[in-house]
């Protein structure tokens, strides 16, 4: 049982190819009881998920993958909010939306620079993380990846995420937004953070998509789309 939950779950973490999977089959024990081979689990494990990372990860750094996405989707920070409303009540609704459209295309284009980190990540598993992974629960890839990758992610998103808002007009676009809010009588005067506000939603979209992946492949019959992933899990239904 033991040997059966290990394949399993590697072939869960994503979906993968006929020959991929195949690779990942070739690491079962034969019939004379002999172990798995340490350094195979973790390497079937290692490239399980690099597919599913680069599979979801593309999602995000699509025009709208996080804007039209709304598991991921950038809202505004609390201190914004009266921001927002306040704008509308003066008939700049186009300038809010605007604003908003322009924090979602900075984690768009930011996204682009998580790929390595990650695959350095997968490359540091050893056998010992690859079983507590194998045998956790649903989300246990996820979890190992957001605990390694976590601060290296924020240090490359962050001046990324500056840079894009330079890039997507993001910075002149919130200036004026914050310029025209702050000339209104009466209100508290805002000067947020936004750039690392956006590099932690980014940060959140990420793990939670590829968490979202992990899940499906489990759970969701239908995700199953080769005959190798569909024998497989008729075992655990």
């Amino acid at each position: 049982m033991f040997l059966k939950k290990i394949f399993f779950t590697a072939i869960a973490i994503a979906t993968i190819s006929c020959s991929e999977l195949q690779q990942v089959v070739n690491t079962l024990p034969n019939q004379s009881g002999i172990g798995l081979d340490q350094n195979t689990i973790a390497r079937g494990l290692k490239q399980a998920l690099n597919l599913g990372i680069d599979k979801q990860v593309t999602k995000l750094t699509e025009t709208d993958g996080f804007y039209k996405n709304q598991l991921v989707k950038i809202l505004l920070p609390a201190e914004l909010q009266e921001v927002d409303n306040t704008l509308r009540s003066i008939g700049l609704s186009s300038l809010a939306d605007e604003g908003l459209k322009a924090l979602n295309r900075a984690a768009e284009n930011a996204v682009k620079e998580s790929t390595p980190i990650f695959v350095n990540a997968v490359r540091e598993i050893t056998f010992t993380d690859a079983k507590n992974i194998l045998l956790g629960p649903d989300n246990a890839a996820t979890n190992y990846l957001e605990q390694r990758t976590t601060q290296q992610l924020y240090n490359k998103f962050n001046p990324e995420i500056k840079k894009s808002f330079s890039k997507v007009g993001a910075d002149q676009i919130w200036s004026n937004i914050i310029t025209r809010y702050n000339a209104v009588p009466f209100v508290n005067k805002v000067n947020p953070d936004l750039t690392d506000y956006v590099t932690k939603q980014a940060l959140d979209g990420v793990f939670k998509m590829i968490s979202v992946e992990e899940n499906n492949i489990r759970s969701n019959i239908n995700a199953r789309t080769t005959t190798l992933l569909r024998q497989v899990f008729a075992l655990q239904d």
